[in-house]
């Protein structure tokens, strides 16, 4: 079994599609829209995961928080492949205007890895 995409509403749809398109590699594919309003972009990245942004009126605005988690989605983590490029990423994103919730660090469970926040607040950890 293999999990095919995960998905994120989203309120502002094309910031985030430029976010992950320049900042984590992602190809997007042509945006989707429906007559009810619905729009979605699906995004694809090395080793075939996807990561699906939607957008539609319908889904509450109420912004997440930057400082507390929330239910539903914990994280999307990406592979750098080693510290440097955790490090040089996570500095890069900062200097962007990225918030960093996590600095680099070791942690517990073997990884290297920093928490940065999405445009939208969502938490990415950038690992190696």
């Amino acid at each position: 079994m293999q999990l095919e995409h995960a998905a994120i509403w989203c309120s502002d749809l094309e910031a985030m599609r430029a976010f992950y398109c320049r900042w984590l590699g992602a190809r997007s594919n042509a945006k989707y829209r429906n007559a009810k309003g619905f729009e979605s972009y699906f995004l694809s990245f090395d080793g075939g995961a996807r990561l699906e942004l939607m957008q539609w009126a319908d889904v509450s605005t109420d912004p997440p928080s930057a400082e507390r988690q929330r239910l539903g989605l914990a994280h999307l983590a990406f592979t750098l492949g080693s510290r440097a490029a955790v490090d040089s990423l996570t500095a890069e994103l900062v200097a962007a205007g990225s918030v960093c919730v996590g600095q680099p660090r070791q942690t517990g469970d073997g990884y290297y890895e920093s928490v940065i926040l999405d445009p939208e607040h969502n938490r990415l950890e950038l690992c190696a």
